[in-house]
This record gives structure tokens, sequence and C-alpha cells, in this order.
């Protein structure tokens, strides 16, 4: 029951449902409600991750098949790029998260368990368990809808006075970005290659370039965001389509190979391009989720390079740093968030995100 809640909350909302894959339904259903150290928000937007049209599509590594199992608990709500407006709190919820009514928030999109032996040692993004905002109706929904409930064991945190809020659904994908750029642990004099340039892989691209290595190069398919990424930092950007990215960057490197390779594209194709590129003893940090399994050829990986192979998995600790950086201005986001749409065209966001023509990010308004 609420502790404190705003007048004449509604009882129901619009909110998009998934039942099976392909079938996503607007429709109308109760608003969530909240227990003790829970918090209820007014969803203000929330963004299309490439993972949420993976699922709508029926990936394997979301709704089970090819040896996974199933993950994702349907019915549910999506969406986890999200943030909204305090406008319920619960017993306790005021004093853990230090978060009042009308104040603007965002929370992390894993929900831990507390219990596991991840969560025990620190390493909460590990969750055993693995409860995530938009997948899993059991623990907590997704924010395609217009309330949020912020389960107890959420990690929540309040947007300062001033942040701006149009872009306050581009913190969780930086802030998975920033944890990415720290998995590669760049050194001033490293070449540093990142393939990828949506919406995550722009983010890496500001963030690497704080690190400020020797050489940054950004790569990608589309020419609009290679441009974009050499606005944000890149010191090079090359198109794999139209040049031998391989070749060009072990000629500047000497025939050894960037230092790092961070792979954001999520095509198979970038894997197999990293491996080739990356010089022996570095550091290939692998983020991308793909819709099948991707072969490569392990032997490079071990016998003939020794690569220091690093996976990236959500956003741990990093999302203060993330809000600062927005809120600063040191990581901007205005060019990223390309697009603005009410929630009932959702499938219409969904298409533009898989085309990623005109599209980087698409954000979704309840």
């Amino acid at each position: 029951m609420y502790v404190e809640a705003i007048p004449n909350l509604p009882r129901t909302m619009k909110a998009v449902v998934a039942y099976k894959p392909g079938d996503y339904r607007f429709e109308e259903v109760p608003i969530p409600e909240i227990g003790d150290e829970e918090v209820l928000l007014k969803v203000g937007g929330c963004g299309i991750c490439a993972g949420d049209v993976k699922g709508y599509h029926g990936a394997p590594s979301f709704w089970g098949g090819e040896g996974q199992p199933a993950w994702i608990q349907a019915p549910f709500i999506p969406g986890h790029e999200f943030y909204g407006q305090v406008v319920a709190l619960g017993k306790g919820a005021k004093e853990k998260y230090g978060l009042s009514l009308g104040d603007w928030a965002v929370s992390e999109q894993i929900i831990p368990c507390e219990k596991c032996r991840f969560c025990r040692e620190g390493k909460y993004w590990m969750c055993e368990v693995h409860n995530i905002y938009g997948f899993q109706r059991e623990v907590a929904d997704g924010a395609y809808a217009e309330y949020v409930r912020l389960p107890k064991t959420a990690r929540n945190y309040k947007l300062p006075e001033g942040f701006p809020l149009d872009v306050a659904p581009y913190v969780e994908p930086l802030a998975c970005a920033i944890h990415a750029v720290e998995r590669g642990d760049i050194q001033f004099n490293d070449v540093v290659v990142i393939a990828g340039l949506g919406s995550l892989g722009l983010g890496m691209v500001q963030a690497a370039r704080l690190k400020n290595p020797k050489l940054l190069i950004a790569i990608d398919v589309r020419d609009k965001r290679n441009l974009l990424a050499k606005e944000y930092g890149a010191d090079l950007v090359m198109n794999p389509l139209k040049e031998d990215v391989v070749g060009q960057v072990k000629s500047l490197t000497g025939g050894y190979g960037c230092d790092v390779y961070i792979q954001a594209s999520g095509h198979p194709s970038g894997a197999i391009q990293g491996l080739q590129m990356i010089r022996k003893l570095g550091r290939f940090v692998e983020f991308s989720v793909y819709n099948d399994p991707v072969t490569v050829d392990w032997s490079i990986i071990g016998d003939r390079k020794e690569l220091d192979l690093r996976g990236a998995h959500l956003s741990p600790y990093t999302y203060e740093t993330t809000i600062r950086f927005l809120h600063d201005g040191r990581i901007k986001a205005d060019k990223i968030i390309t697009h603005r749409m009410p929630l009932a065209e959702f499938e219409k966001g969904f298409e533009m995100v898989e085309r990623g023509e005109e599209s980087i990010k698409v954000v979704l308004i309840p």
C-alpha cells in the first residue's frame, strides 16, 4: 500500500503487453500496486532497445530454443530504458532511496535478488536469478506503459535538479556503454576500435574519448553514423562495406593491430573482423547480443594471439557517472535520440529501429 501518493491516481493504464513473439498488444491494464520500499513512477519516456526488437521477433536467447532455456516470462510489459516521475512511495522507500513525490528518477535495468552468491559478493549485475525490467512480469513489468513499479531491491537514482529530461531515456544505454569501455581498460598509448555505432556504440565513442587513447577508430556500415562518431570524438571512421578496415588498422599500427577492440555491432561479421584486426595480447570486449550463435576461429583467441576476451553486461556502478556526464554535457545524446513517438505506435518504432536507416534511438512516450 502507498504511504505517500499524488491525489487521484487512476486504477488502469495503457501499456504494451507481450504474449508471444510477434504478438504484442496495446491494452488497458491495472496500474501496478506497490509494497514496502517500492516506488511507482509515471513514465516520462522509454527507449526501444535492440534487445526489445529481437525479443519481439522471438530470439532464442530470450524465448528459449536451440538449446537455450526460456528467460522471458510472458505475458509481460517490455521496456527498460525509462525515466519517470515519482507518484507514489511505499513504506521506507523515501528513506531508502532519498526520493520524494515529484522527483524525476531512473532505475538500473536489473533487479537483484540480494540473496545469491553474486549479489552477496557485490556483483549484483550478474545476479543468478537475473530479473530485468521488461522481460519477467513475475517480478517487474517494464515501462512501455503509463506507470512502472520499482521493486524493493531495485537500484534507483534521483535525477538532479536541472537534468535535461529529453535525454533521460539515454541514461540506461549510456551506462551500459560506459561499463563496456571500462572493461577495455584503455590506456593513453592504445589504439582503440569501436565497431557498431548504434546508440550504445556512439556512447562508447564519447566515453572512450574521455580516456584519451592515442588513436580512436569507429566503424559502421552507415556513413551518417560514422560522421556523428567523428563529431563525438573519433579520430578516424571507417566503413567495412567500402574499405579494407582490417588492412587499414594494421597499416596504422605497424602491422600489429589495435590494442582494444569493442564489438557493439550485433552482427557476426563484427566479431570475426575484430579477431582479425586486434594485436596479440589485445583486449577484446564483447558487448553485442546476437540473434543466433556466432562461429569464429577460436584458435585465434588462444594459440595465435592469446587474447584477453572480456564480456560486458549491463551497467554495474556506472549510473552516477552516467547521470553526471549527461548533466554536465561531457557526453551528448541530442543527436542520438532521433525520434519520439506515442506508445501506441510501438510497432512502427520497432520497425524503425530494426531498419536503422533514419533512426538511432527511438523513444516511446506514454
